[in-house]
């Protein structure tokens, strides 16, 4: 019996696991002791890896659509040239942006790597995930606060802080294992701030049950109140940012009494908080989806990144503004997929940095993509409008899982060409595609994952695929040959070919990863986060900033007006 060590890739934490496998079988999965994130212990899904596709099995073969409506089987080289000779007929006829595709942080760092290559780079289409209808607010929040989109944070501040504070988050229910380390922490006081009485507001010390999309009323009213104490960390704000006067005398009008009576909390509750704050030696607040897709959702996570700037609760163990991200490889994805900035980050029209990535790649800089794509949303819209002609949806459904699965109906009634590549071929998606590619699950596919707290996580293959079974990566790569991409591909022909490119695009960049060796992280703790001595070093180069965008601080300061003023 084999034991082999591997990474869950269900949520954002990113969990190792111990499977033992005999003929090709998993006997048992045990949590892998000793690993940071979950140290021998692990969720129900983590543990039910092994039953994945043991219910539903999926042939190993592609599917075509008939004129009939019924599908035929057929050999995986001509479901390459027929998704590929459709793409670059229907460019021809309507354009390069006739095609588009869809993916998601559920795909490997490498997979979607190259997706943005094939994708992005060669077809010059555009390509969103789902990642971004999860995280855009945290994104936006981190690169206009912090210069770049690095939430400065580790799992262990959980443990190590002694004032929580949980804003629009429900660990008990959303992560376990990072609700496992706030509640073996016995030298905390644990806040939640939640219309709702979640779980997690259960098991709090102090429950804040506002109204809702009044979170942003709340946090100016907090931070106005800390400045009028004087409880500040003044050196802290005068040495590591800007925009701070500018800021206080914003949110001079966000009273305590306005904001009891937005917030329908009562003026001693919120008094109760500031003083929370303060009394804190060590204050970490934590954020997920309850604030990114909430009301006002980038400003109310600059919000809470003020909060942490000014009381200097940043850059220390047990602190921290902490965005939790949803997705195994969200992290990966914001970084690595091409689609809204160059591989490793860098603005598409930046001349240096597309000099560098080009250079790494063994392409011509105009090879690059040469904009960020279009978002998710537009995509869609644009399918509705007939600009958009075919679709490839890469690990994910969103004929179910679309704000308005209705809308997406109606698109995809409009496409010429939709293409599903999924490891079941009975989602909603998969049901209504012209061409579904059946991809493997993680335990059959290797590659790596970097979680909510920046730690880089081997996959590896827990069971070997047979003859006619392909990876996502496998897949991926099969259709960039059928486009005739030839010697952009010479560099990407494996996962591991994938990671030391990205690896390299990486370097000197706030995600340097260069010290990661793809094969040490078999087996190994995983590695790669930023520690905080890096962060703290960072904020000595690049400021960070209050709420405001330098140079348009009026501007902005318009804006809030206008989309926050308390009637």
């Amino acid at each position: 019996m084999k034991k082999i060590q591997s990474t869950c890739n269900y949520c954002a934490l990113d969990c190792n696991l111990d499977f033992y496998v005999e003929d090709n079988k998993i006997v048992k999965v045990i949590p892998t002791k000793g690993y940071p994130v979950n140290n021998g212990f692990s969720c129900i899904k983590g543990i039910s890896l092994d039953k994945q596709q043991t219910i539903v099995r999926e042939s190993t073969l592609p599917r075509l659509r008939q004129k009939d409506g019924s599908f035929k089987r057929i050999p995986w080289d001509d479901a390459y040239r027929l998704v590929a000779n459709k793409f670059l007929e229907l460019q021809e006829r309507y354009g390069k942006e006739s095609v588009a595709g869809l993916g998601t942080g559920q795909l490997a760092l490498e997979e979607f790597a190259l997706f943005g290559h094939v994708m992005r780079n060669y077809l010059k289409a555009n390509v969103d995930g789902n990642t971004r209808l999860c995280m855009a607010t945290a994104v936006v929040a981190h690169k206009q606060s912090f210069g770049f989109d690095a939430p400065p944070y580790t799992l262990k501040d959980a443990e190590l802080s002694d004032t929580i504070i949980l804003i629009g988050a429900n660990p008990v229910v959303a992560h376990p294992i990072l609700w496992g380390r706030i509640r073996e922490n016995k030298n905390k006081k644990l806040i939640v701030i939640d219309p709702r009485k979640s779980e997690t507001a259960q098991n709090a010390d102090y429950w804040y049950d506002i109204k809702g999309k009044t979170d942003l009323i709340l946090l100016y009213a907090v931070a106005n109140k800390l400045i009028e104490k004087g409880y500040i960390d003044n050196k802290y704000v005068k040495n590591y940012t800007e925009g701070f006067e500018a800021f206080k005398e914003f949110v001079k009008e966000y009273t305590i009494e306005k904001a009891a009576e937005a917030t329908k909390l009562n003026e001693a509750s919120i008094l109760e908080l500031v003083e929370l704050i303060h009394n804190g030696k060590r204050v970490s607040f934590w954020w997920t989806m309850g604030v990114n897709q909430g009301y006002e959702a980038v400003r109310t996570a600059q919000a809470i990144i003020n909060l942490a700037l000014m009381t200097g609760n940043i850059g220390k163990p047990g602190t921290g503004a902490n965005s939790i991200t949803g997705q195994c490889n969200a992290m990966g994805s914001r970084a690595y997929s091409n689609t809204t900035m160059l591989y490793a980050g860098g603005d598409f029209d930046n001349i240096d940095r597309r000099r560098r990535v080009a250079e790494v790649l063994g392409v011509s800089d105009d090879v690059l993509a040469d904009k960020p794509t279009l978002p998710y949303n537009v995509i869609i819209e644009k399918i509705i409008s007939g600009e958009i002609k075919a679709l490839w949806i890469v690990c994910t459904n969103p004929r179910h899982s679309w704000t308005n699965n209705e809308t997406f109906k109606e698109a995809m009634k409009k496409l010429e060409l939709f293409v599903v590549q999924d490891i079941y071929g009975n989602t909603d998606s998969s049901q209504d595609c012209d061409i579904y590619l059946p991809a493997v699950p993680g335990i059959k596919k290797e590659g790596t994952l970097i979680n909510t707290e920046r730690r880089i996580s081997a996959m590896r293959p827990v069971l070997q695929k047979s003859k006619d079974e392909r990876s996502d990566y496998e897949i991926i790569y099969g259709i960039g040959k059928a486009l005739g991409m030839g010697s952009l591909l010479d560099k990407w022909k494996t996962p591991r070919d994938a990671f030391n490119l990205m690896k390299e695009c990486s370097r000197n960049m706030p995600c340097d990863m260069t010290g990661v060796s793809y094969d040490e992280l078999v087996g190994s703790k995983g590695n790669g986060l930023l520690e905080k001595e890096k962060f703290l070093q960072m904020t000595k180069d690049v400021y960070l900033k209050i709420i405001y965008i330098i140079h348009l601080q009026r501007k902005l300061n318009l804006y809030l007006k206008k989309y926050v003023k308390i009637h």
